[in-house]
């Protein structure tokens, strides 16, 4: 009697529980491999996640040089206005810029340290500002419009902005003002 209702229930469970009940069998014998159904063949397909994730390069070390300093600082350096008289204006447009490559760490919240290094940030985030800086150098070259640009990009991450002495705030503000105009 036992045993006819074991037979009776296996019969009742439908090929789809069939099927679940293999897949998470299956599952928990392979640790590190993941499971998937093929959506064109309906297979079900096995692939070794871990070894796919060790072999990704995540960042390349030799791209984030070439995109920092062959790329985000050289142009600034290039394109930014020279000599003494616009240093303050070319040290708040690097402000701005290491607000975001640092992904919102600022000096002014560790007292004169941001704490961390925009050169070593992640290279989509490179490419981002890499991307604003090309288009501000093909269109303006205007120290203004970088300023605005890079502004605007932390406000859309709500990354924020330096907090300045009365005097640089005034330089900042007058930058955002003729930016606009």
């Amino acid at each position: 009697m036992e045993n006819n209702k074991k037979t009776q229930q296996r019969e009742e469970l439908s090929q789809a529980d069939i099927e679940r009940l293999e897949l998470l069998q299956e599952a928990n014998q392979k640790v590190g491999r993941q499971l998937s159904i093929n959506s064109e063949t309906g297979n079900v397909e096995e692939f070794d996640e871990l070894r796919s994730l060790i072999s990704k390069d995540f960042e390349d070390p030799e791209e984030k040089y070439n995109l920092y300093y062959k790329g985000i600082r050289k142009l600034l350096m290039d394109f930014l206005p020279k000599g003494k008289d616009f240093k303050q204006v070319r040290d708040i447009i690097y402000d701005e810029k290491n607000v975001f490559l640092n992904l919102g760490k600022k000096k002014s919240d560790n007292k004169g340290i941001r704490k961390s290094d925009g050169r070593m940030t992640y290279q989509p985030v490179m490419n981002e500002i890499l991307d604003i800086i090309v288009k501000w150098v093909s269109e303006s070259q205007n120290p203004f419009d970088i300023y605005r640009a890079f502004y605007e990009l932390n406000e859309k991450h709500n990354y924020g902005h330096e907090v300045y002495d009365e005097t640089t705030r005034s330089v900042a503000n007058a930058m955002l003002e003729l930016a606009q105009k």
